[in-house]
């Protein structure tokens, strides 16, 4: 038994691959448009897969809802717009499959945590201006 997978966030999935294929020397596997992801194969025989997740969380609300799939915020209130957890900090979007399995999309943000705050990802990017 072996770790086969990790996975980074990055803010360019196609300059992420373009890095790891050409620079690195990963080998392309596959790309999910749909959840904005590139797999590429890390080690020799496909023992290892390394994923690169984009910044899609923003737009997820929308995508979801756009296939008649509810979203919730962290507090559980229905909406497209990601919530932010400060400590982490991250912004995630809950929602329901077809079998009512609760599952979040999350995207860790590259900034300095705050831990007091708990809001929308549009009040935390205000916040910033302020």
């Amino acid at each position: 038994m072996h770790l086969y997978e990790a996975h980074l966030p990055v803010s360019d999935t196609e300059a992420a691959r373009k890095f790891y294929v050409e620079i690195v020397g990963l080998k392309f596997a596959h790309r999910d448009l749909m959840r904005d992801i590139v797999f590429l194969w890390a080690g020799a025989d496909r023992r290892s897969m390394l994923g690169l997740w984009g910044p899609t969380t923003a737009y997820a609300g929308e995508r979801l809802n756009a296939a008649n799939i509810k979203t919730q915020n962290f507090a559980g209130e229905e909406t497209t717009e990601p919530s932010v957890i400060g400590w982490m900090p991250s912004a995630q979007l809950y929602f329901r499959d077809r079998d009512g399995h609760s599952l979040e999309f999350i995207t860790l943000l590259n900034e300095s945590s705050e831990p007091n705050f708990n809001g929308s990802l549009s009040e935390w990017r205000q916040r910033k201006r302020a």
